[in-house]
């Protein structure tokens, strides 16, 4: 995973509520992975957002892996 993708991601207790963010802006990631997960292009996202650049939706992909990549661990019965 690059760390110059994830560092494009910012969490900020005053922004947002402390969601993240995309560079600072109040772009919030789970807003751009719902409208992909709503089936919007890249080119529909920039087109609503100019401010954002390609590296800024896989970004948000890249975090949203991060945030689910954790071990899981189920008691023995």
């Amino acid at each position: 995973m690059s760390q110059d993708l994830l560092a494009r991601i910012t969490i900020r207790p005053e922004q947002c509520h402390g969601r993240p963010c995309i560079r600072g802006m109040r772009i919030r990631v789970v807003d751009v992975l719902g409208m992909l997960a709503s089936g919007a292009s890249e080119a529909e996202i920039l087109e609503d957002f100019p401010d954002l650049e390609p590296e800024d939706i896989r970004a948000c992909l890249a975090y949203a892996v991060t945030q689910l990549s954790h071990p899981v661990i189920i008691a023995a019965e």
